[in-house]
């Protein structure tokens, strides 16, 4: 049994281009940290989750690190992608 997110596994992570990668990034070490603050000040309620994070994060970065290695090819972004991005800039 692989621990982390459902929506993060590798066969999900290839499907995305390195600008979504490192978004999904951003979003995993936000919410690390935040696991972390409420630890640290006993906040927290699931305690496993850290963990899962944690595999997320490094995870992500094992695939950017292998597409710039050349280990995996690099996905393009798509123009629905291309759109939404741009939607949400307005």
């Amino acid at each position: 049994m692989a621990l982390g997110s459902p929506e993060l596994t590798t066969e999900a992570l290839d499907g995305f281009d390195n600008a979504r990668l490192r978004e999904e990034l951003d979003k995993a070490k936000a919410e690390l940290f935040n696991l972390r603050f409420q630890a640290a000040t006993g906040q927290i309620e699931n305690t496993g989750r850290i963990k899962i994070v944690k595999r997320d994060v490094a995870r992500i970065m094992t695939v950017l690190r292998e597409r710039d290695l050349g280990i995996r090819e690099e996905v393009e972004a798509s123009e629905e992608d291309i759109k939404d991005k741009k939607k949400s800039r307005k």
